[in-house]
């Protein structure tokens, strides 16, 4: 085997795609758009502050409307003294946006209240006006009830559980939900680059079969050569890309918090001095952004195991478009190779749930799903060294056995004009290659 020539087929696959005006505006624009994304929620989140929104109170039980007012003074309105004929008229007229009518019944049984409202002011307005109302009836139940201050403080306790992770140093935040949210989206990538690059793989062997540029060019090279070559170009390509993204990622979430910090401190100047103290109380904590700042070291992971994943999957992409003339008759060859792809996919949302389950632990062994599940499991939980080194160790020896496979038939096939073969035949390709 030359070295030499698979080097230079490897460069020209490389240098060919990598130039093309869809690679580069892929590449740079999806770096662009996850950072639009993060600054659409930045400056929402900075930004979204609720249009007041006034609902009159028909208050027949003579204590809620007080109660309701200490919560919010600006959008709830005395309409007792009116009729419910006038106080409708007023929602029409778009002098409040809405009414309740509040009798002790509220109180004394578990009937709701009704907010009679104009359309406006979405969920969040019907929200804020449930919680106020369940806030103002539970107070008033429990001083009927004449509850002491002591177990009514015991009542509205709400103790919420925090997470640390004990490692070698000591303690650490710990912060669960998104690393398993991040590994759930690394293990997308995987599958989104081991299908959509092998895909491209196996078209790049059609059009060259088919252009007839294949014998040409097996005039000077061997066909396991001219494979290895193109199938470690696209994987060349593949990392280039993934290395731009990880690399905008890994920026992007260094300044996303310092980034944040200057836009409220501005905002804040913005405001009079006496109003600065509250909304410095309600603002967005810019700190919140340190989270999406993950350890390096997973994405060496994501790398290993997309590399050999792809290593795993692409010579079978390369074998199925050697072996036909067209990408529609590579139909019926792809169910096998399609079927482990998406149940690694579909099983990624149980590691996410689960990472430590049987189920997980299999699925991230399996060379065939391993690629998926397992970075899935390392961003989400600490996952045994020896697990991750035999889930490597059965993907190298898979690779292995189905690029010895894969090289069978694409010796044969990527000669072979003008019949779709048949799995039978891929056999006997497979025996006398």
């Amino acid at each position: 085997m030359d070295f030499n020539k698979i080097l230079l087929v490897l460069k020209r696959e490389y240098l060919t795609r990598v130039r093309t005006k869809s690679f580069i505006l892929s590449t740079l624009l999806t770096p662009l758009a996850f950072l639009a994304f993060m600054a659409i929620i930045v400056v929402v989140t900075i930004s979204d502050g609720e249009v007041t929104k006034t609902v009159g109170i028909y208050d027949e039980t003579g204590v809620l409307y007080s109660r309701l007012v200490e919560i919010d003074s600006i959008r709830y309105q005395n309409v007792s003294q009116l009729e419910i004929d006038s106080i409708r008229a007023d929602v029409l007229s778009g002098g409040i946006d809405g009414y309740v009518v509040l009798s002790d019944a509220f109180i004394e049984t578990s009937e709701s209240p009704t907010l009679v409202y104009g359309g406006s002011g979405g969920l969040s307005f019907i929200e804020s006006v449930e919680d106020h109302l369940r806030e103002v009836v539970r107070e008033e139940r429990l001083s009927r009830s004449q509850v002491s201050p002591e177990v009514r403080e015991i009542f509205e306790s709400r103790p919420q559980l925090k997470s640390v992770k004990l490692t070698e140093e000591g303690e650490e935040e710990d912060n669960a939900v998104f690393g398993a949210a991040f590994g759930f989206i690394l293990g997308l990538l995987i599958f989104i680059g081991v299908f959509g690059y092998g895909a491209l793989l196996m078209r790049g062997v059609i059009e060259e079969k088919t252009s007839r540029i294949v014998e040409v060019i097996a005039s000077s090279i061997k066909p396991i050569e001219l494979m290895l070559g193109k199938l470690f170009g696209i994987l060349a390509l593949a990392v280039t890309q993934f290395g731009v993204w990880i690399a905008s990622y890994i920026g992007l979430s260094v300044i996303a918090a310092p980034v944040a910090g200057m836009i409220v401190n501005a905002q804040l100047q913005n405001l009079p001095e006496d109003a600065r103290e509250a909304a410095a109380n309600n603002a967005f904590d810019p700190s919140a952004l340190e989270q999406f700042v993950v350890d390096p070291s997973i994405f060496l992971y994501f790398f290993l195991f997309f590399f050999i994943g792809f290593l795993i999957y692409a010579g079978i992409f390369a074998a199925i478009g050697s072996a036909v003339d067209s990408e529609q008759d590579t139909q019926q060859f792809m169910m096998p190779v399609m079927i482990p792809i998406f149940i690694g996919y579909f099983l990624n949302l149980r590691v996410m749930e689960n990472p430590d389950s049987t189920v997980s632990v299999i699925a991230s062994l399996f060379p065939l799903t391993a690629p998926i599940n397992m970075i899935s499991r390392i961003a989400a939980t600490e996952v045994p060294f020896w697990q991750i080194g035999l889930s490597l160790l059965l993907m190298i020896g898979t690779f292995a056995g189905l690029m010895w496979l894969a090289a069978k038939i694409y010796r044969v096939g990527i000669l072979m004009y003008g019949k779709k073969p048949s799995y039978k035949e891929l056999a006997k390709w497979i025996r006398q290659g």
